[in-house]
């Protein structure tokens, strides 16, 4: 603790001498920045004085107000997403009382859609990341929602390096695995805020529409620096919506051959002070069982979501205030029991999950700012099979301040956290519940460099406390170096940990029966320690745009947490030794005209060294092919082809699963405010039900395997967007 009050009291020190040089007088200067064509405002255009180390970020209205300068001639930059960089110089005292920029837009720049990334904290356009950090924004993320509609599995899974593993046959419940981890090493944010931690992970990815999603942001490998514990293998941010000046009013309607059904709306309009957003969905589905086993691939399920947002705008403070409310009933297992009551095996899930967001940024001058956040989220669930019912309720509380510094060539962070992680057993006649109450004290600080124009370093530490199991030390580093135009190097490695919980994907299949609580005098967290380097290339050859991005990783995670069956019961405790992902991941992206072909290839190496003896890790293929092929004639059509390969996975009952293939067509006809679209999905068929089996035992009584194809097979779906 002392160590961080010595650097933080250095920083502070550092900021006040810089303020001391500035000389003391009142001249000031307003310059509004406004699109050169349609002279609209560009709010978050940035203004800088080099010679004097200052930067001003536009307001709503597109105006960047300088106070404090002393009497000369500067030279002043702006610059703004997607537009040609303008330089102007003004003398002061000036003689006008302000100054009118007009930005064009970038042709060099127009054929990629540039990207502003907040996952790593640093609010930066993703070409000057310096960890990296891979995006779902844009027309991509609008064509794979088209696709699933209802959730986010779809737009997870297929992304290099990330497989969503299903853990239930007959729920469809699912979770994250990058580069070959176990989903529970896996960090969701929502804006930032930490809500699908613990037991509220369970379903997760089925409960979140992705209509009023923005982006969605990836880190791979350890990122607990970034924001606390969880994130050995990475994190995904999912970035909602903001308002804007223009209105957007927007529909979707979506009916699936397995019976299902989605309907959306989203709402989002800045009035001067005040902006709103209110998104809106219901989600059902039939059960579906396309292998005419008697068993739902796909539950019966009913869910409902409403989402809105209040905004706040002043001249140095802003605030927004959220609310999510998800209610779902979802039952899976026989057809006959779901269809007519009759005897037989079932699921049945029922959750409620609210949570709450809060957020407020106070510009304390032109290069700093102060932020507070703070979020609830209250998740209660129940999982009834038969004769077996499990029943529980955890609230979760997170407040975070940080202190934001920026100068010519380097931002500052420094910020503490608190979250309180309380889980309780409602189920009845309990001899051990699982209870737990988690308090997790945290102090991070964070530094960007860019050391030249060609260099730039970002560095990390954080230090966490949690009374049950202490604290941990978490450092991390990155490098950057932009050789030239068409070359660019990243290396980046830190530490990670994980506070051990039952509730991850082996305690899902078993629907957390007959599972002990965690001992918390013996047990330890989970530590991990990793890196990766990539490479990204950047051409064009004639007509042909190229790029390309090759990806190296390593993670070595050590005492992870493994379930020890002892009769009745069964126990997570830190095993003897360690689990290693190594690999590799190659994306490239190729455009000729109206035409996009998308390769990706990822080889992960996992393995697990128990008792000095190594073992191939369960549910990961070594080898995953992604080819998508789209051709789009802008604002009129498009339509796309892909094809995902996938290759034997060792099971965790000794077998080795099928290597298999997945194909899927998609479509979609543009109007100027009205699209059709439609998709088949995995039209040729591919289950596990074909080739392999999914259970053993009687139907009454199954005894389910791993999971590791599809099970719901082709499906076609289709729907109308409509937007206002």
């Amino acid at each position: 603790m002392k160590f961080f009050v010595t650097i933080i009291t250095i920083l502070f020190s550092c900021y006040l001498q810089a303020q001391e040089k500035l000389p003391a007088n009142n001249l000031s200067i307003k310059i509004f920045i406004r699109d050169a064509e349609e002279k609209k405002p560009l709010a978050g255009a940035s203004v800088m004085i080099p010679s004097l180390k200052k930067m001003v970020v536009a307001d709503s209205n597109g105006a960047a107000i300088f106070t404090q300068i002393p009497a000369g001639k500067y030279a002043f930059k702006i610059s703004y997403i997607g537009y040609a960089d303008q330089e102007i110089i003004i003398e002061l005292p000036q003689n006008e009382d302000y100054y009118e920029v007009l930005l064009s837009h970038d042709e060099e720049h127009d054929e990629e859609e540039e990207v502003i990334v907040t996952a790593t904290r640093m609010s930066r356009s993703i070409a000057d990341i310096v960890t990296r950090v891979e995006t779902i924004s844009g027309e991509e993320l609008t064509e794979k929602g088209n696709m699933k509609p209802g959730d986010i599995r779809m737009l997870l899974n297929e992304s290099t390096g990330i497989q969503t593993q299903q853990t239930s046959a007959t729920s469809y419940n699912s979770s994250i695995r990058i580069q070959g981890l176990d989903g529970r090493y896996t960090q969701i944010l929502r804006d930032g805020f930490p809500l699908y931690a613990g037991f509220s992970g369970g379903l997760s990815l089925m409960q979140v529409a992705p209509l009023d999603l923005k982006q969605i942001e990836v880190i791979k490998g350890s990122s607990s620096t970034l924001y606390g514990g969880g994130a050995i293998a990475g994190l995904v941010n999912l970035v909602s919506k903001t308002p804007t000046n223009e209105k957007e009013l927007s529909f979707l309607a979506n009916a699936t051959t397995a019976g299902g059904l989605d309907l959306s709306s989203f709402y989002s309009k800045k009035f001067n002070k005040i902006g709103l957003t209110v998104f809106g969905s219901r989600n059902t589905s039939n059960a579906y069982d396309p292998a005419a086993l008697g068993l739902s691939a796909i539950p019966k399920f009913a869910r409902y979501t409403i989402h809105p947002r209040l905004f706040f705008y002043g001249n140095k403070t802003n605030a927004n205030f959220g609310v999510n409310y998800i209610t779902e009933k979802r039952l899976g297992g026989s057809m006959d029991y779901i269809k007519n009551g009759s005897l037989g095996y079932f699921e049945n899930n029922q959750t409620n999950r609210l949570t709450t967001q809060f957020q407020l940024t106070h510009q304390i001058n032109e290069q700093s700012n102060f932020v507070f956040k703070n979020s609830y989220s209250r998740f209660n669930r129940s999982i009834q099979i038969p004769s077996y019912e499990f029943k529980g309720l955890q609230q979760t509380n997170f407040s975070e301040a940080t202190y934001q510094y920026k100068a010519t060539n380097q931002d500052w962070i420094i910020g503490a956290n608190f979250i309180s992680d309380h889980f309780k057993e409602m189920s009845q006649m309990v001899a051990n519940p699982k209870d737990y109450q988690f308090n997790t004290w945290g102090i991070f600080i964070q530094n960007t460099w860019q050391a030249s124009e060609k260099v730039s370093i970002e560095t990390g530490l954080r230090g966490d406390y949690v009374k049950q199991f202490g604290f941990e030390l978490l450092p991390r580093i990155a490098f950057m170096l932009k050789a030239n135009s068409q070359f660019t190097f990243r290396l980046g490695g830190g530490m990670g940990y994980k506070t051990p919980t039952v509730f991850n994907e082996e305690a899902e299949k078993l629907h957390f029966r007959f599972i002990r609580p965690i001992d918390q005098l013996v047990a330890t967290n989970e530590r991990s320690i990793g890196g990766n380097f990539d490479i990204n290339f950047r051409t064009r050859i004639g007509e042909i745009g190229l790029t390309l991005n090759h990806l190296f990783f390593y993670t070595r995670l050590n005492s992870p947490l493994l379930l020890v069956n002892s009769g009745t019961s069964s126990s997570f405790v830190n095993a003897n030794g360690f689990i290693s992902t190594k690999g590799m991941e190659t994306n490239m992206r190729l455009s000729y005209n109206d035409f996009k072909l998308f390769i990706g290839y990822t080889y992960a190496d996992v393995n697990t060294h128990f008792n000095n003896v190594k073992n191939w890790s369960p549910l990961t293929s070594k080898h995953r092919v992604n080819n998508v092929l789209m051709y789009e004639k802008e604002g009129k059509f498009k339509m796309g082809a892909e094809a995902y390969f996938f290759s034997p996975q060792q099971l965790n009952d000794g077998a080795l699963g099928k290597s298999y293939w997945i194909f899927g067509l998609m479509a979609e006809k543009i109007w100027n405010n009205f699209s059709l679209f439609i998709n088949l999905e995995n039209f040729t068929d591919t289950r596990q039900t074909r080739f392999d089996t999914i259970f053993t035992g009687s139907m009454n009584n199954p005894n389910f395997r791993d999971i590791y194809a599809p099970v719901d097979g082709f499906v076609v779906n289709g729907g109308l967007k409509l937007k206002l």
